[in-house]
């Protein structure tokens, strides 16, 4: 079996090399981490069985997707969560735990026929939840694949679509409980994520490292003053 693992992040690239170096000479595994390599000629040297892509956060271009079997883990229980920004999506809607959808690339969407669905915890900073996520992809899901090829089914049920949301969605208000604060910090606690944050006078205070105390009662947090830049 041969693939190509396409991720960006460092959780993911870290466990794909770990996944080469342990399927050599069983599997060839190449793997991508750059938007510049991910290219319709490349493919057609390399002939995959499947283009795998555990967080890509490009457009794949449609050249490839109707030549190759793309495959993207999506961390909702799909339909549910089709769009953008799931894991935030999910955190403000009081979810506590989710699943990760590994579909087909279709022109719509997250709106693709399923491989698998593998369940997923929501506990914890963003950063270990994608942690965790990866954990799953790369040591239940992806030695699926390499098993052979999987016959993906139909989505089922009522789509719910989730908007992407934006670093001004991160803000902070008054009227917010200690839990629901505990979760806009968390939820945006990882690599490459603008910050949960409260603007104050000429300063934007950005939070990470979120803690509840045992009772509920008190949240800790690291913060970080950045200058806000105004525009005349």
């Amino acid at each position: 079996m041969k693939i190509v693992i396409a991720t960006i992040k460092s959780w993911n690239i870290e466990r794909a090399i770990a996944l080469k170096n342990k399927y050599e000479g069983i599997h060839e595994i190449i793997i991508y981490t750059r938007k510049e390599e991910l290219t319709y000629e490349g493919l057609c040297e390399a002939a995959p069985d499947y283009v795998l892509f555990p967080h890509w956060s490009y457009i794949i271009p449609k050249s490839i997707t109707d030549n190759f079997e793309c495959v993207v883990f999506h961390m909702t229980d799909l339909p549910y969560g089709r769009g953008g920004s799931p894991l935030q999506n999910l955190i403000v809607r009081g979810h506590k735990d989710t699943k990760i959808s590994a579909i087909k690339v279709t022109e719509q969407i997250d709106a693709g026929p399923v491989y698998m669905k593998k369940p997923l915890s929501l506990e914890g900073a963003a950063h270990e939840i994608f942690v965790r996520c990866s954990e799953t992809i790369f040591s239940e899901m992806i030695p699926e694949f390499l098993g052979g090829k999987i016959v993906a089914e139909p989505q089922t049920g009522e789509p719910v679509i989730f908007r992407r949301r934006k670093p001004e969605d991160g803000k902070i208000t008054s009227d917010m409980d200690i839990e629901k604060i505990y979760d806009y910090i968390r939820m945006l606690d990882a690599e490459g994520y603008p910050r949960a944050y409260i603007d104050f006078g000429d300063y934007r205070l950005e939070f990470e490292d979120a803690a509840k105390s045992a009772d509920g009662n008190e949240l800790s947090a690291r913060v970080t003053f950045k200058k806000i830049t105004r525009v005349n």
